[in-house]
């Protein structure tokens, strides 16, 4: 405010008189002080008229705050304490609005609203003014005029002029109406001073209000003066570089920033990018060129010409194919395994003839520990190649496949071209592990995105979303590694050649152990040969008795142990050598795990032994059958899935088909419940292939007829009571063999599937070929006759 405005009463011999009546100026974020003049913009037509009314008669108006917008007419929305005012100047502006000049004349109350049309009048009293003094506002009095002169010092909207004019004030109630109206705070603050009738309540407010606008004037120049600090460094900096590029110039030397630019040409050029990529590099370089270091972009652009620099686009490993060295390094790092090494040799013999042929995409598919990812490390080894090998166990997110988008924060390339990167060749033999695991979910689908990768047809352009340029895969060999094939999604499936991995059965195992296991943990465990020797008896017990596993994953870990306890009892000098036998076995490891199955096994009625295959290979499953009175019919537990239970309804049917043939009264099954029962219920189970069991339970309960615990048995069936082949025949036969079972029955057709178990193990084992259920049941239950074929007359053969 200018300073000659502060005063204005000097110009009237004496205070106007103030009617008891007064028309009524609402305003929403005016309020004038007494002894203050302010300006004041008039728009609406119900103001202008308050204005006209006063202007004719005393030019005195009572202006009071509005506590909201809305209804500003009513008094209970107005401030009970407004300021009597006097129209010093009134001047229209172009726009239609009305300009006035007013000074306050002293605190009046409104006491009653008299008029509200065509303009609110109302009764108002007037404040008397305070002049009380004494010691506690004399020194209120100065720590305010103290305050508020360091404001004016600080700020650059209040001048010089008004810290002088506040000195020549003396009363202290006006010097707080002064200052108060010179300060911008909330409206609220300005109608609680102009409430405080109290000169000492009055000035402690101010003083409140002041102490926080000069902490707030405070660090807003602290902030400024750091800014303003920054900024001229960062032009010294600037000017000193400029200053130095003009020196290095004449000197004829390069700057370090155009010495960068240069050597990343020169990158580029050494690169062997494709036409793509190369033209997407001298792009981003010359943005780069333009870019200053400073801006946040540079990182970015940079980070992005450093991995197309690094990607090797043309460099490689010589593929080295010789098939019996080859072979020699297979038979080296695996024990067994024919099947898969004969396939892995006959691809390198056709990679070999034909450089150029792409080859399928080998998944190697079997139950944990029989070294699915060893394999790929050999298959490195034996062609020169360098090995990467990235597990995709758990991955739910797309980008981990195609990379992320430059536009993030922090983003990068997939895990391909991540890989091909650490190989630093563009053939390498790259292992995807467990991609039977690959889950989904709002990031995308990993699964589809590899689709690209895996397949020879698409890859030799594989988008990565980082890059944006196409990078060829077609010379890198992929090999997947899986658990089991449900979970994998079939286009996927159908890009890959299956190679299956059964487990081991145990004379293998001890075969592995002699020549790897046993090798392997003695020179981790710093023991040597002469320290520690296993006997095969003693192999052969850790392998029945401590452990349980299609693999030697476990079986290495009991080794291991072994060797440790073997390695605590040399360190501490209570043997020197150790010979580990059956005995010694038990000393260090302890009892033994794990029973055989049949051991405590005996033939029960209702209680038939299945096989089965799941993700850690063959197992053996006992089904069990039980009856009670009742009517609900068949009751299925042990975390069935839907395809089991399904089988078990079969069973069911077919047995309730042939009740006669089973010597079971008509109305048995109206009178009586069935339950089926599968142990390990917190193990879930599906598939079709337990039909033969549970029809062999089903039967043997019915007949009272107890079921031989030697024979083994898988297979679907059909309400005809046909069998039909199922799936995993190897490792299902290998199952039983570690179980002590020596007979199995296997559906006729799946006869042929003998030919992958080896001919020794063949040898030792008995196995019944079958067509029809009742063949089933003549094997199975005791004191049974020869089964008739459905197509047979029931007086030729009976069942029972």
């Amino acid at each position: 405010m200018n300073a000659n405005l502060l005063h204005h009463l000097s110009d009237f011999n004496e205070m106007p008189v103030i009617p008891d009546e007064l028309p009524l100026l609402p305003m929403a974020n005016i309020l004038v002080f007494p002894y203050v003049v302010a300006p004041i913009i008039i728009t609406d037509e119900e103001r202008m008229s308050v204005i006209n009314e006063a202007l004719s008669d005393r030019k005195i108006v009572g202006l009071f705050g509005i506590r909201s917008t809305e209804e500003d007419g009513r008094r209970d929305n107005l401030y009970p304490v407004g300021t009597a005012v006097f129209i010093l100047k009134m001047f229209r502006i172009p726009d239609g609005s009305m300009g006035l000049m007013v000074q306050g004349l002293t605190r009046i109350r409104l006491e009653k609203i008299t008029q509200h049309k065509p303009f609110p009048k109302g009764k108002v009293a007037l404040i008397p003014e305070d002049t009380s003094v004494s010691v506690k506002v004399e020194a209120l009095r100065r720590e305010v005029l103290e305050i508020f002169q360091e404001i004016v010092s600080l700020s650059p909207l209040l001048p010089e002029e008004l810290g002088q004019a506040i000195d020549n004030v003396e009363n202290p109630g006006r010097l707080a109406d002064l200052i108060i109206s010179n300060l911008k705070i909330a409206i609220t603050e300005r109608q609680n001073i102009l409430e405080a009738l109290d000169v000492e309540t009055r000035l402690t407010k101010l003083l409140e209000y002041l102490s926080r606008e000069l902490e707030l004037l405070k660090l807003g120049n602290k902030i400024q003066t750091e800014v303003k600090t920054k900024i001229e460094d960062s032009q010294r900096e600037y000017f000193l570089r400029e200053q130095m590029k003009a020196i290095q110039k004449e000197l004829g030397d390069k700057d370090e920033r155009t010495a960068e630019i240069d050597e990343l040409k020169e990158k580029i050029k050494k690169a062997g990018m494709s036409a793509e990529a190369l033209e997407a590099a001298e792009k981003e370089l010359d943005r780069l060129s333009k870019m200053p270091p400073q801006a946040a972009e540079y990182t970015v652009s940079r980070t992005y010409l450093d991995w197309l620099i690094s990607l090797p686009w043309q460099k490689g490993t010589e593929d080295r194919i010789d098939i019996p060295q080859a072979k020699e390094i297979l038979d080296a790092d695996h024990y067994g395994l024919e099947d898969v090494k004969d396939r892995i040799l006959e691809f390198l013999a056709v990679r070999k003839l034909k450089e150029s042929s792409k080859g399928p995409i080998l998944c190697f598919v079997g139950p944990p520990g029989v070294g699915k990812t060893s394999l790929g490390r050999s298959i490195a080894r034996a062609m020169g190649r360098e090995f990467v090998r990235y597990s995709l166990g758990g991955m739910r997110d797309e980008a981990e496949i195609r990379g992320h988008r430059r536009t993030y924060i922090g983003s990068l390339p997939g895990r391909i071209i991540q890989g091909i990167k650490k190989a630093k060749s563009s053939n390498p033999v790259f292992m995807l592990d467990e991609i039977d695991k690959v889950g989904m979910d709002f990031r995308g689908d990993p699964a589809s995105a590899l689709l690209e990768v895996l397949d020879p047809e698409q890859n030799t352009a594989f988008s990565d979303h980082y890059l944006e340029v196409p990078y060829d895969l077609s010379r890198v060999m992929f090999i997947t590694t899986a658990n089991v094939l449900d979970t994998i999604p079939r286009p996927l499936l159908d890009r890959m050649e299956v190679l299956r991995l059964a487990g081991y059965i145990e004379d293998e195992k001890l075969q592995i152990a002699r020549q790897y296991l046993v090798p392997r943990q003695r020179e981790e465990n710093g023991l040597k040969k002469s320290q520690i020797r296993f006997t095969d008896k003693a192999i052969r017990r850790l392998i029945s008795d401590y452990t349980r596993e299609a693999g030697v994953r476990n079986l290495e870990r009991e080794i291991g142990s072994c060797c440790r306890k073997a390695a605590r009892l040399i360190a501490e000098n209570q043997i020197q050598k150790i010979s580990v036998d059956p005995e010694k076995v038990t000393e260090l490891l302890g009892a033994r795990k794990y029973f055989s199955e049949m051991a405590e096994r005996r033939d029960e009625i209702g209680v038939a032994t299945g096989l089965a295959w799941t993700s850690v290979g063959g197992v053996i499953l006992f089904v069990e059958a039980t009856t009670m009175s009742g009517n609900k019919g068949l009751v299925l537990t042990g975390q069935l899935g839907d395809v089991m239970k399904e089988s078990a309804q079969a069973a069911l049917s077919y047995i309730r088909s042939r009740a006669g043939d089973f010597n079971i009264e008509a109305d048995y099954f109206q009178k009586h419940d069935l339950h089926i029962h599968i142990p390990e219920g917190a193990t879930p189970k599906d598939g079709p292939s337990a039909g033969v069991t549970l029809s062999t339970a089903l039967a043997s309960l019915l007949t009272q007829r107890p079921v031989r615990h030697d024979i083994a048995m898988t297979g679907e069936i059909t309400l005809r009571g046909k069998v039909l082949p199922v799936g995993g025949i190897k490792e299902k036969v290998l199952a039983a063999k570690r179980s002590g079972i020596q007979k199995v029955i296997l559906p006729k057709l799946n006869e042929k599937d003998l030919e992958e178990i080896p001919e020794h193990l063949r040898k030792k084992m008995t196995f019944y070929f079958v067509e029809w259920l009742g063949e089933v049941f003549s094997l199975t239950l005791k004191n049974g006759r020869k089964p008739r074929s459905p197509n047979t007359s029931r007086t030729q053969n009976d069942i029972v």
